[in-house]
């Protein structure tokens, strides 16, 4: 299971969060030693009320002269209407292209000028701003901030350009198979459901700047508002200069999300988006994987870590050690508010395409059908302990985790008992887990690569194939 943050790339999917960890408390094995060393405790952020709905969350950190600071909105795109898909990220795109008293390119020049950075990302579940500034230009900067997010012009010049670029960027990422193979591998599983939905070339131009106001009118509102911020910043700081900027938007109402569990598919879909030439397939595989309120979530995190989160995790021992067929060979379990994907990435020749689709599909029957060993479930739980130090080694990365937990409500204590609930799995756990979860019958089987060339050597590869179709790259 991937335990960050997937990367969001525009208008074709953005992915969840990653199941995760975060702080951890008491002693856990040295990495040296073997044996174990106490660990000091990472400071938990202080939760500061902002007003109307809003929270804050702070840890201060004065290393540093930097501030780091994530505006965050419980919304995104799961509230685009069918006919508008891709509004909520023209919309957050948007709110660097001009503010009341700044043009698009005087914004541009003032991050410049302050020492600082923005971005914005989008997806199914949220809107973010993320902002690092130097700590003297923290007062100016929020002025601009302010200015951005509650008194935005989107000028239609502006919104013309973001249209003609966003159409664009669509079309070259479909010199990306990796991209396709995501984009596609999600329409696929998830259909019509939030999570597969993307904008398109022929939606992205139909959103008016009335649609973009409309948008920005009804949720950047303060009730929708978490903040994380952490760095060279005291409370009265943040009480001071921060959230000003809360006050600065409508009260409003705190939006419901919309979004429905999907629904599983049924029977192993093989869909090949057929491209051109291509000496090389992009292969994702699965089904419906986990929610972080499911009782058995944890014990299904270090079960797939055995399976294919480490670099000498099965799959990568089978796929790429012992076969050669393909560099990289992982399987995820990525987290949303509702269910989201299980899947298993691989990315062999056009000629060893079938037979590592038959492999992967053999390998995670024997899975579920065997279950882990002892030894592989003790390996996973010191791997996922050890590495969590990663996930707390910056004073944002901790604050983002009560963010997080704000924004995907996850179970109050999903970080703080991170490493104990993962040192607590037991085999049994961990296997019934697979049992229950992993869906090795109902599968979405998404490869590109050219049709002609493997169409039927992966319908006889694949046992109990229940439909096959061949759509061209180009397809929206």
């Amino acid at each position: 299971m991937s335990r960050r943050r997937s990367g969001v790339l525009p208008f074709l999917f953005a992915g969840a969060i990653g199941a995760g960890c975060l702080s951890h408390e008491g002693p856990t094995p040295s990495a040296a030693s073997g044996g174990t060393a106490p660990r000091p405790k990472a400071a938990r952020p202080t939760r500061i009320d902002a007003g109307d709905g809003a929270v804050a969350y702070l840890i201060e950190s004065h290393e540093l002269p930097l501030v780091d600071l994530s505006i965050s909105f419980r919304t995104g795109s799961a509230f685009d209407p069918a006919e508008k898909l891709g509004l909520t990220r023209i919309f957050a795109r948007m709110l660097r292209r001009g503010a009341e008293g700044w043009t698009s390119d005087r914004v541009e020049e003032m991050i410049d000028r302050y020492g600082a950075e923005i971005g914005v990302d989008a997806s199914a579940s949220t809107i973010t701003v993320h902002a690092q500034v130097i700590r003297r230009n923290l007062e100016p900067f929020m002025a601009l901030l302010t200015a951005m997010l509650a008194k935005p012009t989107f000028a239609p010049d502006e919104l013309a350009r973001l249209q003609r670029e966003a159409v664009a960027e669509i079309i070259e990422a479909r010199d990306s198979d990796r991209s396709l193979a995501g984009s596609f591998f999600r329409k696929a599983l998830f259909g019509a459901h939030a999570y597969g939905r993307r904008g398109t070339t022929k939606t992205i131009p139909t959103i008016t700047r009335d649609d973009v106001v409309a948008f920005h009118a009804k949720h950047v509102v303060r009730a929708n508002v978490v903040l994380g911020i952490s760095g060279d910043v005291s409370e009265a700081d943040v009480r001071s200069l921060i959230l000003p900027l809360v006050g600065a938007l409508p009260k409003g109402a705190a939006l419901a999300d919309p979004t429905e569990e999907p629904a599983p598919i049924k029977g192993r879909k093989l869909l090949i988006v057929d491209k051109p030439a291509r000496s090389q397939t992009q292969i994702l595989i699965g089904g419906l994987g986990t929610r972080p309120d499911d009782p058995d979530h944890f014990p299904l995190h270090v079960a797939n870590t055995v399976f294919g989160g480490t670099f000498t995790a099965r799959l990568m021992a089978q796929v790429r050690s012992k076969r050669g067929w393909s560099y990289g060979a992982y399987s995820r379990l990525p987290i949303d508010r509702r269910r989201e994907a299980f899947s298993m990435w691989t990315f062999p020749s056009a000629t060893d395409a079938a037979p590592c689709v038959a492999l992967e599909l053999e390998l995670l029957e024997a899975l579920v059908k065997d279950g882990i060993t002892q030894e592989e479930l003790e390996f996973a739980q010191g791997f996922l302990a050890e590495s969590y130090a990663f996930d707390i080694d910056t004073a944002y990365k901790r604050v983002r985790q009560a963010v997080d937990e704000e924004l995907y409500a996850l179970p109050g204590d999903y970080h703080t008992r991170y490493v104990e609930r993962v040192r607590g799995v037991t085999l049994a756990e961990a296997n019934d887990s697979l049992r229950a979860r992993i869906p090795v019958e109902d599968l979405v089987i998404v490869v590109v690569g050219t049709a002609a060339q493997i169409k039927e050597p992966l319908e006889q590869a694949i046992p109990r194939l229940a439909s096959v179709e061949v759509v061209p790259f180009d397809q929206e």
